[in-house]
């Protein structure tokens, strides 16, 4: 069970031109399919053990159970896309990472599928660096990964580019990017002797795509969606009240806050982050309009949960039906869970419509009120919750709570609010909006 996102403006499809794969809604369903893969740590195949599987599974579960789900997957929901977001491979266990990932890939790569890849935190760990790795991944079959943005000199980290989806072919989007697609190396451990812990999305990355998300704007006002490996200090903000998932270990995010959540705040664009490096948290959470999500442990020679099946993330992003029958903008984002088990369950709530099982809530946030109020078209008549906690108080005490309620704002008071609310030195975090309030 997860959200369902409604927003203005995102075939599928993928051509050929030069040597160069364009991606393109599908003119046929007005979608586009993006599988999430996470944390395969793939090593030597067969002779690769399972890593906290029931005890009568260990017997024959290898890195090739892997495999097999990636094939199912791909054969269930016939993606447009496939996105893998590092740990791809698990150095210290591969003899050869080459070798490693040629077949972590494979079931991608023989689906002439397009797919996309960043690094993780294992992906370096056996014989080839950093770079070695993401130079390998460049290099395979029907990837569309990047080693970095063409043109930039300087940037840290190896994997950091972004991908546009053209409306569908013969609409009057056919020719324009209706979705952004932003991918990111999120580092593996800080170099920074006086800073322990995982790594960071850096100053020179954040600089870039608030450049690239900046002139894609200038194009279109397509919303976004971000890839990479290590959450987010703000992935802490939620609790079993705001989020929708499981969470069954902590946040291991870098120890240090890089401010990147406040780069996509202020981009505008980007509507949902997606990250793996936490496996058996799986849930999705807003936090001021955007959507901060795991995808749950793919892979079986990662830790996991005996018992606790591995997962994979669905987005799907529909296009607006006119009245002639043309395709639009997008129309809303959707994202659910499939688990590797006998029927690949399906955990999500219910479709737009409100068909489906019920396992949980939706949530959904209308396209136009977030086009009324980024455009500031006048007033806004709505109701925003903000719950403050106090970063010092600590995690095992009851917080205190303030409530703030802004109604009927305009846009000059709107500006207002935000700049008193963001001098107020709290950690912000955004409860679930009401049925008929903006993000």
């Amino acid at each position: 069970y997860d959200y369902g996102f409604d927003w203005h403006g995102v075939q599928s499809s993928s051509s050929f031109s030069d040597g160069i794969q364009q991606l393109r809604f599908n003119k046929k369903k007005g979608e586009f399919r993006i599988l999430q893969v996470a944390d395969m740590h793939y090593a030597n195949g067969r002779k690769t053990a399972c890593e906290d599987v029931l005890p009568e599974q260990y017997a024959y579960c290898s890195d090739l159970n892997t495999t097999f789900f990636i094939e199912r997957m791909i054969h269930a929901e016939k993606p447009d896309l496939i996105v893998f977001t590092g740990d791809n491979i698990y150095g210290p266990d591969t003899t050869d990472p080459v070798a490693s990932m040629n077949a972590a890939f494979a079931p991608a790569i023989s689906s002439n599928i397009p797919w996309a890849a960043v690094l993780g935190n294992h992906d370096q760990e056996s014989t080839l660096s950093r770079e070695g790795v993401m130079k390998n991944i460049v290099g395979m079959k029907h990837t569309l990964s990047q080693l970095n943005p063409f043109g930039v000199d300087v940037i840290d980290g190896f994997g950091n580019y972004n991908l546009e989806v053209l409306g569908t072919e013969g609409s009057s989007y056919g020719n324009e990017s209706i979705l952004n697609l932003y991918f990111l190396d999120s580092g593996d451990y800080s170099t920074v002797p006086s800073i322990p812990g995982y790594g960071w999305i850096k100053p020179s990355q954040q600089f870039w795509f608030q450049q690239t998300s900046i002139n894609l704007q200038k194009k279109s006002k397509a919303p976004g969606l971000a890839y990479f490996h290590i959450p987010l200090p703000e992935y802490s903000s939620f609790d079993s009240s705001n989020f929708t998932g499981v969470k069954q270990e902590g946040i291991s995010s870098a120890s240090v806050n890089s401010g990147f959540f406040t780069t996509l705040v202020g981009a505008g664009d980007v509507k949902a982050v997606f990250t793996g490096h936490d496996h058996i948290n799986d849930f999705c959470g807003e936090l001021t309009g955007i959507y901060l999500c795991y995808a749950g442990g793919f892979g079986y020679h990662a830790y996991g949960k005996a018992g606790w099946s591995r997962r994979s993330r669905v987005v799907v992003v529909s296009l607006e039906k006119k009245s002639n029958g043309s395709w639009g903008g997008v129309e809303f984002i959707k994202t659910y869970k499939r688990l590797d088990d006998e029927n690949l369950t399906v955990l999500w709530t219910k479709t737009p419509s409100g068909n489906g099982r019920k396992k949980g809530k939706s949530v959904t946030v209308t396209v136009k009120r977030i086009q009324t109020l980024s455009l500031g078209k006048g007033p806004i008549p709505w109701i925003a919750e903000y719950r403050f906690q106090s970063r010092t108080a600590s995690f095992d005490e009851k917080k205190k709570r303030q409530t703030v309620k802004m109604k009927k704002l305009s846009r000059t008071s709107l500006d207002q609010a935000r700049a008193h609310l963001s001098s107020i030195k709290h950690h912000l975090t955004l409860k679930t909006p009401t049925r008929n309030a903006p993000s």
